[in-house]
């Protein structure tokens, strides 16, 4: 991972709702969650959780997959995982600002 996707991601979770459905997600595994049982778990209208899981979804954090009428959520693992190897990979030597 790079350090623009990480920026992308850490940006993506920095809000109270994003983080929150992000953990339900992780901990719902690999059957994901409804929009609904995001909205029940959370108690917020469904336009607002819609833009949070978009935000999510363009950072690559969360995967959606169409489930008849429902769409399923789920918590991008691999992502997720980088996110983590990046933020604590040994060796990493920052360059000074501004040269």
């Amino acid at each position: 991972m790079d350090k623009a996707t990480a920026i992308a991601a850490l940006s993506a979770l920095a809000h109270p709702i994003r983080i929150d459905a992000f953990r339900l997600l992780v901990q719902a595994g690999g059957e994901g969650l409804t929009p609904s049982d995001l909205v029940a778990a959370l108690d917020l209208p469904y336009a607002k959780l819609g833009f949070h899981l978009k935000e999510l979804t363009l950072a690559g954090l969360v995967t959606q997959e169409p489930s008849g009428r429902n769409v399923i959520y789920r918590a991008a693992y691999d992502r997720m995982n980088g996110l983590l190897a990046y933020l604590t990979e040994k060796g990493y030597k920052a360059k000074k600002a501004g040269g």
